[in-house]
C-alpha cells in the first residue's frame, strides 16, 4: 500500500495565538516552538512579524533556535510585509515566506476593493519578491473556498509560475462541506497548469465543525501539507485539530492510507502545555486530548473496559502520552468497577456485602455526581461495621435501607489513593464535591434495574 507522506504544518503560534485570550509573549512561543520539535511537526508558522515587535522577535528567536522544522513566517502580499518575514527568518535553517491575498469577491470589494486584475497582478509581484528573499515560498489565496473557481484557478496558476513551492487553499470561514472541498482540491489539480510541481495544502477553519473532515478530504483528493493547531485553536471556533488528524489517519489506516512524522505519544503533553501558557482549558470532551476521552463511567462501558479495552477504546491512551484510562465512579457506574476501587483501596466483599455497598453507593451518586475515595470509604467503614444507612447505630431492622440519612462530607481536594491501580489498563477515579449533603437511604433500583446498570 502507497504511504504518502503528509507534511503537518502547525499554525499555533500564528493563527491560534489569534484566538481571543490565546496571546503568547516570546517567551512562550519559544517554549511551544520547542514542544512543537519535540512532537516533529515539519513546518512551524511562528509568527506574522510585520504585526509587532513582539512577533518579529519571537520568529527572529525560534528561527535562530529551532533547526529541524521549517520555520515560516507570515506576510500580507506587499512589499513591506514580505521584507519583514524575510529579516525575521534570516537566521532560520529552513526558512519559508508564507503570502497571503484575498481572492473572494466579497473579499476584493469590501476589504480589499480591487479588481480581479490588481490581485492576479499583486499576488505575482508578492511571490516574485519573496521568491528573492527565499527558496521556499508558500501562497494562500485567502477566502478561497468562496473564490470564483475559474479565477481561483488563475491565481494558483500565476503564483506557481512566480515560483510558489507550497499552494495553500484556505477555507477562511469554515464555509464548505467535505464533498465541496475535495471537489476544489480535484478541480485544481486538474485544471492548473504546473500544479504537479508544487505542494497543495490545506487550511480549514471549523464554524461549522468540519474543520478535520475538510482537511481529510483535501487529502483523500491529492493535498499533501495539512495546517492544523494544537486543540484546534484559532480565529472564531478555531482550526483542524492537530492531533485530531494525526489520529484519524493513524487508527484509520484504511481509509487515509498515509504518514506523518509526529510523534503521537508528545500530543498530551503539547495540549497540556498550550492550555498552561494560554489558560484556555481544554474542553472535557475534546477528541484525544479532552480529560474525558478516555474516561468511562456508564456500568455497561466499564464492564466491558475492564474485559478487554478495546471494546470501548479505539486507541491506546499511551498512544498520545494519555497515562492511563479512567473508570470513573458515578451514578452510572456498576459493580464491577466499584468492586475494582473497593479491591484498589484494601476492602474485598461477598455478594451481599458489595450489593450493600452498591446500593448505598448508587444513592450518593445520584446527589453528587462523582464518588470520590473518602466517600467510598465512609460507605464501606458504614457496612463492614454493621451501622444502619440512617447514622444513629444499632440493627438495620431487616430492612436494607431503612427510610434515613446520613451525612456525608464532600471534601475540597481529592481524597488520596485515586491513583492508584497500577497492573490494570483502566484505574479507577473520581471528584471532588463542593459541600455537605444529607443522602437519604432507600431502595434506589428493582432488580432488573440492577440488572441493567449493574454490569
Amino acid at each position: 500500500m502507497d504511504r504518502s507522506r503528509i507534511t503537518i504544518f502547525d499554525t499555533t503560534l500564528r493563527d491560534g495565538e489569534q484566538s481571543p485570550g490565546c496571546s503568547m509573549n516570546v517567551q512562550e512561543k519559544l517554549r511551544l516552538a520547542q514542544q512543537l520539535d519535540r512532537l516533529g511537526v515539519d513546518v512551524i508558522e511562528a509568527g506574522f512579524p510585520i504585526a509587532s515587535d513582539g512577533d518579529f522577535e519571537a520568529v527572529q528567536r525560534i528561527a535562530a533556535s529551532v533547526r529541524r522544522p521549517i520555520i515560516a513566517g507570515l506576510a500580507r502580499a506587499c512589499t513591506g510585509d514580505v521584507d519583514r518575514a524575510g529579516q525575521a527568518l534570516q537566521g532560520a535553517a529552513r526558512p519559508r515566506i508564507h503570502v497571503f491575498l484575498a481572492t473572494s469577491d466579497i473579499h476584493l470589494k469590501y476589504k480589499l476593493r480591487i479588481t480581479h486584475e490588481r490581485c492576479l497582478e499583486q499576488a505575482r509581484e508578492a511571490v516574485r519578491h519573496a521568491k528573492s528573499l527565499c527558496a521556499d515560498v508558500e501562497f494562500s489565496p485567502e477566502d478561497a473556498t468562496r473564490t470564483d473557481v475559474a479565477f481561483l484557478c488563475q491565481v494558483v496558476e500565476a503564483v506557481i509560475a512566480a515560483g510558489a513551492t507550497t499552494v495553500n487553499i484556505p477555507d477562511t470561514v469554515g464555509f464548505s462541506m467535505p464533498e465541496e472541498y475535495g471537489q476544489l482540491i480535484r478541480t485544481l489539480r486538474e485544471r492548473v497548469a504546473g500544479i504537479e510541481k508544487v505542494t497543495i495544502s490545506t487550511h480549514c477553519h471549523n464554524d461549522l465543525g468540519l474543520a478535520v473532515a475538510n482537511s481529510l478530504a483535501g487529502v483523500q483528493q491529492g493535498a499533501r501539507q495539512v495546517e492544523c493547531t494544537i486543540n484546534g485553536i484559532g480565529e472564531r471556533a478555531g482550526n483542524a485539530s492537530l492531533e485530531e488528524i494525526v489520529m484519524a489517519m493513524r487508527v484509520r489506516r484504511d481509509r487515509y492510507p498515509y504518514e506523518t512524522a509526529v510523534a503521537s505519544e508528545h500530543l498530551y503533553s503539547s495540549s497540556q502545555m498550550l492550555a498552561e501558557i494560554t489558560r484556555v482549558p481544554v474542553q472535557p470532551n475534546k477528541a484525544i486530548t479532552g480529560r474525558n476521552a478516555f474516561a468511562h463511567e456508564a456500568g455497561i462501558h466499564q464492564d466491558g473496559m475492564l474485559k478487554n479495552p478495546l471494546t470501548y477504546e479505539i486507541m491506546t491512551p499511551q498512544s498520545v502520552g494519555v497515562p492511563d484510562s479512567r473508570l470513573v465512579l458515578g451514578k452510572h457506574s456498576g459493580r464491577h468497577a466499584l468492586a475494582l476501587r473497593c479491591e484498589q483501596l484494601g476492602h474485598q466483599f461477598e455478594r451481599r456485602e458489595l450489593d450493600e455497598v452498591y446500593r448505598r453507593f448508587v444513592v450518593l451518586a445520584d446527589r453528587i455526581k462523582k464518588v470520590q475515595d473518602c466517600h467510598l470509604l465512609e460507605l464501606i467503614h458504614d457496612v463492614a461495621s454493621g451501622n444502619p444507612s440512617n447514622g444513629e447505630g444499632g440493627a438495620s431492622h431487616g430492612k436494607k435501607f431503612p427510610p434515613a440519612a446520613a451525612s456525608l462530607p464532600l471534601p475540597r481536594a481529592a481524597a488520596a489513593g485515586a491513583n492508584a491501580n497500577d497492573a490494570h489498563p483502566a484505574h479507577v477515579s473520581g471528584s471532588a464535591g463542593q459541600a455537605s449533603v444529607s443522602i437519604p437511604f432507600s431502595d434506589h433500583h428493582s432488580e432488573q434495574e440492577d440488572y441493567l446498570w449493574g454490569v
